[in-house]
């Protein structure tokens, strides 16, 4: 076991209102979007969908028209509150149909979800606020890259602070990042000329810091910007996480998808949670899910259950990576059990979706990460999870499924199995395997 002292619950600046009060605060950011969101899912007693999502999720023309003369607000109110609505985890779209999602059927009594469903939202605030037309998106996505730096100098100001003083900030760090990028002419060839020093960064400075107010993380005055108490209290839990990450024993904020997963692998399932969150503040949903996606497809069948736990922790920005890896034969399982749980099928009963060979195979892959990972009793107690109801029916398909860990499974079971009558049985079926007999 990997010993760990226990940390203190950290406690937010001083000052920052209760969860309740926040979570008050968070309510009233996302009000509209809340709105949107409960008239477009379907009714209680299973009725359709008022919409029917036009291209890439969009709301059409039409449904933004009778949201609004139903809900009292103009169409553009409509959709800036379904993008917010979707980005917030309140409604999610499955092909053409809209349902609610786990917040919004706990938004009213849970200060928790709320606030998670508004720190969503925060992390998307270049997508709730595009960038100003004309700037490249590297220059874009440099200032995206930057602004927790400006943030947390606002944070840190604990009041109000000069637009020009962050601009200085800003310009500092995207030169860092830039020669982090090993920004560096290639074959003697110079670099094309920057843009005119200053310009394009206080552009963007000004959308950046726009953009936050859009989301209720700030407050803008004349040349001045001053973090919301929401805004300080995303901004410090944000930090929280990364020192999380930091202290832990592997230090898994730097740390590759594999490494991490290792890392967590013998904690229990709420700490294994929190660093699974600390290692995604660092990194970009995308590039976090196609890491964690190549993790488990490794020969470690332990990391392939571990990851997709991780993924659960990204929730909805990873489905479509995970329907992806569906179409793969060794994450299907995993994908599919995702996908059920994503879309609310009920716990006990999520195993249902698999086939009986896809089941087969889970519990194949979930043996070899016993055998591997756990103790004898344990890889005992898994014959008891087969869906088959008898050891040799258990084999006869355990031998169909093509599983590459099958041997070896069968192996460990049979040097750790108590009955002699059993233990052959299995010895006898993995020399099968090996010599492709039957």
């Amino acid at each position: 076991m990997t010993n760990r002292r226990t940390r203190p619950a950290p406690r937010p600046p001083e000052g920052t209102p209760p969860p309740a009060e926040l979570a008050r605060q968070a309510r009233a950011v996302l009000a509209d979007a809340v709105r949107v969101a409960r008239w477009a899912s379907p009714s209680p007693r299973g009725g359709k969908s008022h919409i029917g999502p036009g291209r890439d999720g969009a709301l059409s023309a039409a449904a933004a028209r009778q949201a609004a003369s139903e809900l009292g607000l103009t169409p553009a109110q409509v959709r800036a509150g379904w993008d917010r609505a979707r980005l917030a985890g309140l409604i999610e779209l499955h092909g053409d149909r809209a349902r609610p999602g786990w917040r919004l059927r706990a938004w009213d009594r849970d200060d928790a979800a709320v606030l998670r469903g508004w720190v969503a939202l925060f992390d998307a605030w270049s997508i709730v606020h595009p960038a100003p037309e004309g700037i490249t998106g590297t220059s874009v996505a440099e200032v995206v890259e930057a602004l927790p730096q400006v943030l947390s100098l606002l944070q840190l100001s604990a009041g109000p602070v000069q637009v020009p003083a962050l601009l200085d900030l800003l310009e500092q760090r995207v030169v860092e990042l830039r020669e982090e990028r090993c920004e560096v002419p290639y074959d003697s060839q110079p670099l094309p000329a920057p843009a005119a020093p200053g310009a394009p960064l206080s552009l963007l400075l000004d959308w950046a810091l726009e953009g936050q107010a859009a989301v209720g993380a700030l407050t803008l005055g004349p040349g001045l910007a001053t973090l919301t108490a929401l805004g300080n209290w995303a901004v410090w839990v944000k930090l929280e996480q990364i020192c999380v990450a930091a202290q832990s024993p592997a230090g898994n904020i730097e740390q590759s998808a594999e490494d991490m997963l290792r890392g967590c692998a013998r904690l229990t399932p709420g700490p294994a949670r929190a660093e699974y969150r600390a290692w995604l503040a660092a990194r970009t949903v995308s590039s976090a899910v196609t890491e964690l996606l190549e993790a488990a497809r490794g020969e470690d069948a332990l990391l392939r259950g571990l990851a997709f736990d991780a993924l659960r922790v990204v929730g909805a920005p990873a489905e479509s990576g995970v329907r992806a890896a569906a179409d793969d034969g060794s994450l299907r399982p995993y994908a599919l059990l995702w996908l059920a749980e994503y879309e609310g099928a009920d716990p006990e009963d999520v195993h249902e979706i698999l086939t009986r060979e896809e089941s087969t195979w889970l519990w194949v892959d979930t043996a070899a990460a016993v055998a591997d990972h756990g103790d004898v009793e344990l890889l005992v107690r898994h014959l008891d999870a087969a869906v088959q109801s008898t050891v040799p029916a258990l084999l006869d398909e355990v031998r169909a499924v093509g599983h590459p860990r099958t041997v070896q499974v069968l192996v460990a079971l049979a040097a750790a199995h108590p009955d002699p009558a059993l233990a052959k049985a299995m010895r006898r079926a993995a020399f099968q395997v090996h010599t492709g007999g039957v």
